[in-house]
């Protein structure tokens, strides 16, 4: 069981302070991020294999014939 911190939302530390705000919190094995300009509106939920992925930043593998990096 996840500890009630682990369920809490945090906004991120690269947030400024002109609106433009996001929230993260972990729940279970996911990820579920809003945007702080609308509460109301759902998050988006990403597994915790596709957060880690999106920290880790762009992939570095060459683009393939179609134009599509893999």
């Amino acid at each position: 069981m996840l500890s009630r911190f682990a369920m809490t939302w945090r906004k991120s530390t690269r947030s400024g302070d002109k609106g433009a705000c996001v929230e993260v919190r972990r729940v279970d094995d996911t990820v579920e991020v809003r945007d702080t300009k609308d509460r109301t509106l759902p998050a988006q939920v990403f597994t915790l294999t596709e957060w880690e992925r999106s920290l880790a930043g762009p992939r570095t593998a060459s683009s393939t014939s179609d134009g599509v990096t893999r």
